[in-house]
């Protein structure tokens, strides 16, 4: 006969809360359920937060100014585009191409110029590698600010006040502490023996940079490329330092920020109010096809680098 001995303490049934399951998996369960359901609320919050003000500038630039003045989130009456083409006309467009001139030659070089620091910075040992990192991300740490008296002196001397190469180069310079900090994490994550093979074969330094290192680093491009894009497009203070008429006969070349801005001390004496609003919307259209576009890619550069 065999005797069954219990040790002091609670029963299997009461260990396992009576249905089989254990008393640590349930309390674990319950406060997963109630992060889940709290993280989720405040991601919806946030989004509604963001989503109000843009559908309440959309709806704006299709109403009146007594519409405007009524209900915020009332529908138009009409759904016409004049204000879009009053906007245009009032000088959102020349604003717009300025801006687009700019970009088109800054972001390229501010990735380009950014990823060959980066890579030189992350493969190749050499005495006073980590000062010359740490002396551009210490570029990061600085307001801009900070930089705007002997900047504005800077470019004056070189005689590129309101040119579109001297904001070029500025902008250039103020993106490249970012873009150095993150392309160097992410080369650092690449594998060490395609480089290795490449050199074996034979490849220079740049044609592995070029052909082998810089296509696989293209999520990484892609990421750090659209937070240049957006950094640069919604840039104020810098244009508004730099690109401002030296002389009568010196033409106006704002940037859409400060057209904006412009447009809104016209459109403030003048009581037209939709022209303001469709010209806000003007200038934020192209960035959210641009995110959305690449919202994947974004993700994916973000998370690479943690995930290999």
């Amino acid at each position: 006969m065999t005797t069954v001995i219990k040790a002091p303490g609670e029963s299997a049934a009461e260990k396992s809360g009576g249905d089989g399951s254990p008393k640590g998996d349930r309390k674990t369960g319950s406060e997963g359920v109630v992060l889940n359901v709290f993280s989720h609320g405040f991601l919806a919050l946030w989004a509604i937060l963001i989503v109000l003000p843009l559908i309440w500038l959309a709806l704006g630039s299709f109403k009146t100014d007594s519409q405007i003045g009524g209900s915020a989130l009332s529908w138009p009456s009409n759904w016409h585009f004049d204000a879009f083409a009053r906007a245009w006309d009032k000088g959102i467009g020349g604003y717009f191409g300025h801006t687009l001139i700019v970009l088109a030659f800054s972001v390229p070089l501010t990735m380009l110029l950014g990823s060959m620091a980066a890579y030189v910075l992350a493969r190749y040992p050499f005495r006073g590698n980590r000062i010359v990192y740490y002396f551009f991300v210490s570029g990061a740490m600085f307001p801009v600010f900070l930089a705007l008296v002997p900047l504005f002196f800077m470019v004056k001397r070189l005689d590129m006040l309101n040119t579109y190469q001297g904001l070029i180069l500025v902008y250039v310079a103020y993106s490249m502490p970012f873009t150095v900090f993150f392309m160097h994490s992410f080369f650092r994550t690449l594998p060490t023996a395609v480089h290795e093979a490449a050199v074996i074969d034979g490849a220079s330094d740049t044609r592995i940079f070029f052909q082998v290192m810089l296509p696989m680093a293209k999520p990484g491009l892609i990421s750090v490329g659209i937070f240049n894009v957006l950094g640069q497009w919604n840039q104020y203070i810098l244009p508004s330092v730099l690109m401002q008429p030296q002389s009568g006969s010196d033409p106006e070349r704002y940037m859409l920020t400060q057209g904006l801005i412009q447009l809104q001390y016209q459109m403030g004496y003048e009581t037209d109010l939709p022209v303001l609003f469709a010209g806000v919307t003007i200038a934020m259209i192209p960035m959210l096809v641009v995110y959305l576009s690449f919202q994947r890619q974004i993700q994916a550069g973000l998370t690479s680098a943690t995930l290999k």
